[in-house]
């Protein structure tokens, strides 16, 4: 590395918690930066070097455009030297549009849109066949070649199957010279200020021209049909006076037998986000909301009267109540009589209006006459709830009575009825976007041999850019995906993979990529085919940097550097740079997991449980195949298998929504399953994710855990404070009082940077303490509320000792390997792996009950070795309590400790969603079928004799 354009180099970094450190990156090369959770990696690869590389590209604007942006402040280090165009792939950009899916993310829709635009055929959804387009003279030859000798009608069609009296057009059809009209398939002729009746559907067609056909007399006959072709926009009908039977001829696509015709396909047309291709009902959503009738009506063997209508309560001297008695009065009912003895008419008008007016007698409205009001219904009112911008908590209350259904018109396909009857080689587009993403790839390959001739000279670009498409999405190990995957439920490894996919697909080269833990929910199976990616992507040409734990990624790089030695203060070093060899021969906390003289022993015997279970029977949401599982009670469960292979929806969608929706009357719905068993043995379900705690920098450890309030409490009970008369908002910084106001209790001011994120400055007048000059007075053991949230969690558990409420609270952050963070750290600086931690931190410190199910969603993301040893204390410790724990992890570490194992299969997407197999992962490793298996065997029993 002595050339000097051969690398970055990085001088004097300060941010965050690095100490002055000097690194430097071989360019062209696959460099890992590893270390423990808080060491710095994420602030030397993205707030150092990310950001410089940011600011400089902002530079290159002119002063007008930079005068919008804002001055993104230069981070602090010395000097950065070599630095190419910077590209960041973080996870937690991902995002939250219903609208947005793998196809639109990857640009792959676009190109499919532009396919079936160009080269669709389309079919008619009336009859099935296949639409046609004709020019004059082809009409003209198919008219001769049919009705040679016969008597026919030439019709230009006007209006197709639309109310009205339509007095105005048979008057300027009138002027216009013609004397004859086709109304509703019967020939009359026009009178003067004739019309129909207005509220019925009408077809109305102008006789353009009677005629014999005759080869000799086609000039008639060209000019005939061109004016029938204007006057019906490109349309013309033809009625065989003897058989009285019409055909359609159209320059536009037609069925040539209903006469139903398309607009000309654009790519548009397809577009489930354009109002010309989404489906009218859902307007492109696939899913609509309905009122459930089962919430509306939970009991019908109530009255009215007794409250059997839910969202109306027991009854009330009120207009709504005084309506519903008058509709039932026709049906010879009141609001007394059970709703199971009401007619199921009487229900509807209730539910969905009535057409007639209803009559409020005049004593009950205090009128001199009988009062007449329309009666809308209970569900239109429900639904205007919903939709209107009302509070909250009325939308709230609107939606307990709805639920998300599959759009019964488009079937969650998305576009219109037109957009899904074009096809290729028998497939429409919807049926091509819900194919996993291998399966496709291969369609794409041998489709040209199904291909009409005109098809074949359009299509060969557009699906060779489909197919190189497809086949980076493979490679980074996302073939289980499909394009119509909403990206909303994706993991923050797929959406980080799917913009890697993409990168790699854009070719740049000179470029620096920074990626933050790529593997996460990637199964060691599919863990080769991503780093094979990012050497393709460092072969082009590029430079590529990783944050990363994995072990297989730090052996395939070709540079690494450890930060630490530990977490917080007492990171933010550089101990090692150099080959992954150097790095084995080193004693860093690293290297010892890398070269097996540490390692996370396998534990000496399995639990055996508290002898109960849960069973979850016929599971069968997304790919889940009608699986019956067995979850034992009392011991570390962990839930494996590939990507895909349907562990988040058996456990994140299926499990975890019946046992909130079972303890806590949750409103979300499980997906299908026929029963559950052992609810009994339970009484609490605790689920822990790596969502962010909070969205705003005033979110932070200290207020999430609820040590905060009790931090407060002990300022107010200080003399000082007595004597001052503060309450505990006056230590708050979220109320008026004792924030500072300047910033609003924030500590910082945001500049906002229009297309850029949102940039943090410290405030000039509190410089980043958040309280005024007065509250910071109140000093606790020489400290102010200030001081204490700058604290780290291993300083506070010292100086807290003496406090027992606030030291319990805060010793469970210690002990989850959270030591490093402060109490006060704005939680938007934290990454997946500490929310998470903190959740399972102030889901400890409660008082558990022994017969809790905790839920964890992969908590290994962004944990070194050591993390995951302190991690799996934590858990053990649960367990041993009594309490059940859920892991979906692919971590073999994990993996190795668990009781009981439940592996998912054998591949993701549709080839998975099978039940392989329950049990010890001893058992697991005799039994050998699936990929966990095999990797396993290798943890467990070493390499050697794997």
């Amino acid at each position: 590395m002595d050339n000097e354009a051969e690398k970055i180099e990085v001088f004097g970094a300060r941010v965050h918690n690095l100490k002055n450190v000097d690194v430097e990156l071989p360019r062209n090369s696959l460099t890992v930066i590893t270390g423990l959770s808080g060491s710095g990696k994420s602030s030397l690869a993205f707030d150092t070097i990310f950001a410089e590389g940011q600011r400089r590209y902002i530079e290159t604007f002119s002063a007008y455009a930079r005068n919008f942006l804002g001055n993104l402040e230069r981070p602090d280090v010395d000097k950065i030297t070599g630095l190419s165009p910077v590209i960041s792939i973080e996870q937690k950009t991902t995002n939250k549009n219903p609208r947005s899916t793998v196809g639109t993310t990857t640009e792959i829709y676009d190109f499919l849109r532009l396919l079936y635009a160009r080269a669709g055929e389309a079919y008619s959804y009336l009859s099935g066949k296949k639409m046609v387009r004709y020019t004059e003279e082809q009409v003209i030859d198919l008219i001769i070649r049919d009705y040679e000798g016969r008597r026919i009608y030439l019709l230009a069609p006007m209006v197709r199957n639309r109310k009205g009296h339509y007095k105005e057009l048979f008057e300027t059809i009138r002027r216009k010279g013609y004397l004859y009209v086709c109304v509703d398939g019967e020939i009359r002729e026009i009178a003067h200020g004739m019309k129909l009746d207005r509220y019925k559907n009408h077809s109305i067609e102008i006789v353009v021209d009677k005629l014999c056909v005759q080869q000799k007399d086609d000039k008639r006959l060209h000019a005939s049909v061109a004016t029938a072709m204007q006057q019906g926009e490109g349309q013309l009908m033809v009625y065989d006076a003897e058989t009285e039977t019409v055909r359609h001829y159209s320059k536009r696509l037609m069925c040539p037998e209903t006469g139903l015709s398309y607009r000309d396909p654009a790519p548009h047309n397809f577009s489930f986000n354009s109002p010309q291709g989404a489906c009218p009902r859902c307007k492109g959503l696939g899913y609509v909301s309905l009122i459930d009738m089962d919430k509306v009506i939970p009991d019908r063997n109530l009255s009215v009267y007794e409250g059997a209508i839910q969202p109306l309560g027991k009854y009330k001297n009120s207009m709504i109540f005084w309506q519903i008695d008058a509709l039932l009065e026709k049906y010879d009912a009141d609001v007394k009589t059970p709703v199971k003895d009401l007619p199921e008419e009487a229900l509807n008008e209730i539910l969905n209006g009535s057409m007639d007016r209803v009559r409020i007698k005049s004593q009950l409205v205090h009128t001199s006459s009988d009062y007449y009001v329309t009666y809308e219904g209970l569900v239109k009112y429900i639904q205007m709830m919903q939709e209107n911008e009302t509070s909250a908590s009325a939308q709230k209350w609107a939606e307990q009575f709805s639920k998300t259904v599959t759009c019964p018109e488009c079937g969650g396909r998305r576009l219109n009825k037109e957009a899904l009857h074009f096809r290729m080689a028998d497939k429409n587009i919807a049926e091509l976007s819900a194919m996993d993403i291998g399966e496709l790839y291969d369609w794409m390959l041998h489709v040209e041999e199904r291909l009409t001739d005109r098809q074949r000279k359009i299509a060969p670009e557009i699906l060779k850019e489909i197919r190189s498409r497809l086949k980076f999405l493979m490679d980074v190990g996302l073939d289980y995906l499909s394009l119509n995957r909403s990206s909303v439920s994706l993991s923050g490894g797929e959406s980080q993979r799917i913009r890697l996919a993409t990168q790699i697909g854009s070719q740049l080269v000179n470029v620096l990529y920074i990626l933050d833990e790529p593997s996460i929910g990637l199964h060691q199976r599919d863990n080769r085919r991503l780093i094979n990616s990012l050497k393709a992507l460092r072969d082009t040409g590029n430079t590529v940097v990783v944050v990363e734990h994995d072990e297989e990624m730090m052996e395939s790089a070709d540079y690494i550097i450890d930060m630490g030695p530990k977490a917080g203060r007492l990171g933010g070093e550089v101990v090692f740079q150099g080959t992954p060899e150097e790095m084995l021969k080193q004693d860093t906390l690293t290297s010892r997991y890398l070269n097996r003289t540490c390692s996370i022993q396998i534990p000496g015997q399995r639990r055996k449980g508290n002898g109960h279970s849960l069973w979850l029977r016929g599971a069968r949401g997304n790919n889940l195949k009608g699986v019956d599982v067995e979850f034992p009670l009392g011991k570390l469960v962990c839930i494996t298998g590939v990507s895909g292979s349907g562990k988040s929806t058996l456990i994140n969608d299926t499990l975890q929504p019946i046992l909130s929706q079972h303890f806590y009357r949750s409103l979300r719905d499980p997906l299908p399953y026929d029963k559950v068993e052992g609810l009994e043995f339970v009484d609490k379900v605790v689920s822990v994710d790596q969502s962010p705690i909070g969205r705003l920098p005033r979110s932070n450890p200290a207020t999430y855990t609820g040590v905060f309030n009790d931090i407060r409490a002990l300022f107010v009970s200080l003399p000082e404070a007595k004597i001052r008369g503060y309450k505990p908002g006056r230590f708050s910084f979220n109320v008026k009082g004792g924030r500072c106001e300047a910033c609003g209790g924030n500590g910082y001011k945001t500049i906002e940077m229009n297309f850029l994120p949102d940039v943090y400055v410290p405030c000039e007048v509190c410089h980043g303490k958040r309280y005024n000059r007065e509250t910071l007075e109140v000093r606790f053991k020489g400290k102010s509320i200030a001081d204490v949230l700058d604290m780290t969690i291993n300083r506070a558990v010292e100086f807290f000792e003496n406090q027992p409420v606030i030291l319990n609270k805060i010793k469970v952050l210690q002990d989850v390997g959270l030591g490093y963070i402060k109490l006060g750290q704005p939680s938007t600086t934290l990454s997946g792996g500490e929310s998470q931690r903190i959740k399972l931190a102030t889901e400890l410190s409660k008082r558990d009950t022994g017969q809790t199910i905790y839920i964890l969603d992969e908590p290994t993301t962004g944990l070194h070795f050591e993390d995951i040893r302190v991690l799996l204390g934590v858990l053990n410790r649960l367990v041993d309590k009594g309490n059940t724990v859920m892991v979906i992890e692919h971590n073999l570490d994990v993996i190795k400790s668990a009781d009981f194992l439940i592996d998912m299969g054998p591949d993701g997407g549709r080839g998975g969603g099978e039940l392989l197999f329950e049990g010890t992962p001893e058992d697991l490793v005799r039994y050998g079928k699936g990929y966990t298996a095999a990797y396993l065997k290798e943890v467990l029993y070493g390499k050697a004799k794997g």
